[in-house]
């Protein structure tokens, strides 16, 4: 009934676990599934807002999600990713993560992280964040907009709720584009904890944290926001004055 070509497409896009469960009705064991990092594509490149590219790749779109917490050590890591996405070859490129720690003495831990999460935006030259309000994430947009004032930074905030369960949303977001080859890491990544996360992570859960997993799941989930070029190659135009009036 669907030429194999189509069919083929589907099973790159959704990844062979889905494919498997959803058209060929051949359910997958969670305890079988795990998020191998050796599928990952690393790269050095930074993103060039001239041109809108991750070096030969053209970038549509950029999600940037912050899953909060107290930020203290003993506490669950506070967390955001930066994610860009080509939307021409399907493909996401995990392009920075940042963990957000506070001293256990700190007297405004929520506003120390406000200000370190706003100086990365800055850095990555980015005015939009999603932050999950589930939580201590419900007192940190007001926060973040009176330091964004302070600082003389426009910024637009998107409050999103979760509801869905951490191990589900990290599978249905990362599991399908790491095993289609389609997920991309910059190298800076391999300085912190996220494959270590990646490793020890299992859907059916785990005791190691996976608060970096969740950000980018959490970014993956947003719509992202439009990314063009941000200026164009001038063209010299040469004017014909060989004409009478």
């Amino acid at each position: 009934m669907f030429p194999l070509e189509k069919i083929r497409e589907l099973e790159r896009t959704v990844g062979p676990r889905h494919f498997s469960a959803q058209m060929m009705l051949e359910y997958v064991p969670e305890e079988r599934i795990h998020l191998d990092p050796g599928a990952l594509h690393f790269y050095d490149d930074d993103f060039d807002i001239k041109t809108a590219k991750i070096g030969e790749h053209i970038i549509t779109g950029v999600s940037f999600y912050w899953d909060p917490s107290s930020g203290h050590a003993v506490s669950d890591g506070s967390v955001c990713a930066l994610i860009y996405h080509d939307d021409k070859a399907k493909e996401v490129f995990v392009h920075d993560v940042l963990y957000v720690c506070v001293d256990d003495d700190d007297l405004h831990p929520l506003s120390t992280q406000c200000s370190c999460v706003l100086s990365f935006m800055q850095k990555h030259k980015i005015n939009h964040i999603g932050i999950e309000t589930n939580g201590i994430g419900n007192a940190l947009p007001e926060i973040m907009r009176q330091i964004a004032n302070t600082n003389d930074m426009a910024i637009n905030i998107i409050k999103i709720s979760n509801h869905i369960k951490k191990e589900t949303r990290i599978l249905n977001a990362v599991e399908p584009l790491l095993n289609t080859g389609r997920l991309y890491m910059h190298n800076k990544i391999k300085q912190t904890m996220l494959l270590s996360e990646m490793l020890a992570w299992t859907p059916i859960g785990s005791t190691e944290h996976d608060d970096g997993l969740d950000a980018i799941a959490g970014a993956l989930s947003m719509t992202p926001w439009r990314v063009r070029p941000f200026a164009h190659q001038s063209i010299l135009i040469k004017a014909n004055t060989e004409f009478k009036i």
